[in-house]
């Protein structure tokens, strides 16, 4: 779906998936899977940065504010390639660990994109204020849409589980299932 096909969701598309423009510069950056690590700094959890140096179960990473650390080597992980920031579907990821996870969840927030999938999940991240993607115009954008052919928003998952109970495609070796969906909240 591309920047011509998210009109269906009015204003609140810039805060449903990244513009075509980002994603074909970030496909286009350049990166170096070998060097490109996350590490642990205590006081920012994670930080991006390259590794220099791995010896004797240590590692030397230059982070992108060019600090140096040296840790152990369990201490750092790799690193997605750029075309993966801002994933909509963390499944997706090459490298599916903490801080890539965290990082993609941090990105999405910081551009105010507060659903994420995660395979079959569908992650909300409470931006604790107001934002356009509730109205009749994004429910339209979503009713008929299977859940890949549009962004990841509740309403994506509801409107499926709605088509799926009228339809009764949820069928398992000849017979009707029932089904439930989860719903769980954190609040820290």
């Amino acid at each position: 779906m591309g920047d011509g096909e998210m009109e269906c969701f009015g204003p609140a598309a810039i805060y449903l998936r990244k513009p075509e423009k980002e994603r074909v510069e970030a496909q286009n950056r350049k990166f170096d899977a070998k060097t490109a690590v996350f590490v642990c700094e205590p006081a920012e959890m994670y930080l991006k940065g390259t590794l220099k140096v791995r010896e004797g179960g240590k590692a030397t990473v230059e982070t992108l504010c060019g600090k140096t650390l040296t840790v152990k080597e369990d201490e750092i992980f790799p690193m997605n390639p750029p075309k993966f920031d801002k994933i909509e579907d963390m499944a997706m990821m090459t490298h599916l660990n903490e801080p890539c996870v965290l990082y993609n969840l941090k990105e999405r927030y910081a551009a105010w994109m507060i659903y994420t999938y995660s395979g079959l999940f569908c992650v909300t991240v409470n931006p604790y204020k107001w934002l356009p993607v509730y109205d009749a115009v994004v429910v339209s954008g979503y009713r008929g849409k299977k859940r890949i052919e549009a962004p990841p928003h509740i309403f994506s998952i509801s409107d499926n589980a709605y088509q799926f109970m009228l339809t009764g495609m949820i069928i398992f070796d000849n017979h009707h299932r029932h089904y439930s969906h989860i719903i769980k909240s954190n609040c820290w």
